[in-house]
């Protein structure tokens, strides 16, 4: 096992004698976010298939978590970023030892080269997000949460590809915890998943526009937006402006950092948002991310 069993903490200015707010720390994982659950177990199948390399596609998350996960794991690892990943996370990448590549504009040209990299036999290809052994590893979180806090009754997560949201709806599941009311947040320039729900099925966004680049994906997966079905579930879309927030107070609550991916959840609970109003206890996900510094949130403050 490659991640770590985080701690689930009471926040410490938002509970209420009749409403507490729990905080699940993904953002302390060895890779800074969650992703790690899910590429941690992919690249330990892939060794065990007797693969020798993994290569990933990334604007950052995913690819710093399965550089952490080969390079312990003795993978060959190479990461394919666009241009608009920053210099600081390339830098993180490259220093775990992984081989990192800078190819196209945007992310679906760095995956292309990525699909063509991951021909031979001895190759793992590492999606983000859509991949069912990923929603498994990201699924050891709900088993955690649902030990420190059983009566656990809303979740609020963030969505960009789904992949963090496949995982919470596959551990509930698998606890037979279909009760539990899923809060689905997203930033106004990304709300594919939104969008996804009021059409059915998975939609393509014209263009991604948000300050939350980690939830950038144009289209999100399909498993989540036919599983949440079966929760009480609330899609909540926020501004930019709300999601900086929520990562600025949230430096000042508990004095770390995550990035505008992770603020639009926790700007659930400092908003004092309509979708947690009739839940006791709340657990918002702390997912992370490695895109942020201590200089762009003092700018944002």
């Amino acid at each position: 096992m490659l991640h770590i069993r985080t701690p689930l903490l009471l926040h410490p200015g938002l509970s209420t004698p009749t409403r507490r707010i729990w905080l699940k720390l993904e953002n302390l994982q060895p890779s800074g976010s969650f992703k790690l659950r899910g590429m941690g177990l992919l690249c330990t199948q892939a060794v065990q298939q007797g693969k020798k390399k993994v290569v990933c596609p990334s604007g950052g998350n995913a690819g710093l978590a399965t550089a952490v996960a080969a390079v312990a794991l003795g993978l060959e690892a190479c990461i394919i970023v666009p241009y608009t990943t920053p210099e600081a996370t390339r830098e993180r990448i490259t220093k775990t030892g992984a081989r990192l590549i800078v190819h196209g504009k945007v992310w679906d040209e760095s995956n292309q080269l990525a699909l063509e990299l991951a021909q031979d036999t001895e190759t793992e290809y590492v999606p983000a997000f859509d991949h069912p052994v990923l929603w498994e590893g990201h699924s050891t979180m709900v088993d955690e949460i649902l030990e420190d806090c059983p009566q656990v009754d809303a979740i609020v997560t963030s969505v960009g590809g789904g992949g963090l949201l496949a995982g919470i709806l596959t551990g509930l599941q698998r606890h037979a915890r279909t009760d539990c009311r899923i809060i689905a947040c997203e930033t106004e320039g990304a709300a594919s998943f939104a969008a996804a729900l009021k059409a059915g099925h998975p939609v393509r966004l014209a263009q991604i526009n948000t300050v939350a680049s980690s939830l950038g994906a144009a289209q999100v997966a399909a498993w989540p937006v036919q599983h949440i079905l079966g929760f009480a579930h609330q899609s909540v879309v926020l501004s930019d402006a709300d999601a900086i927030m929520g990562v600025v107070r949230y430096a000042d609550d508990l004095r770390q950092l995550v990035e505008p991916a992770c603020g639009v959840s926790l700007a659930v609970g400092y908003l004092d948002h309509p979708s947690i109003a009739q839940a006791k206890d709340v657990v918002i996900i702390v997912c992370g991310g490695v895109s942020i510094c201590a200089r762009k949130v003092a700018e944002w403050s």
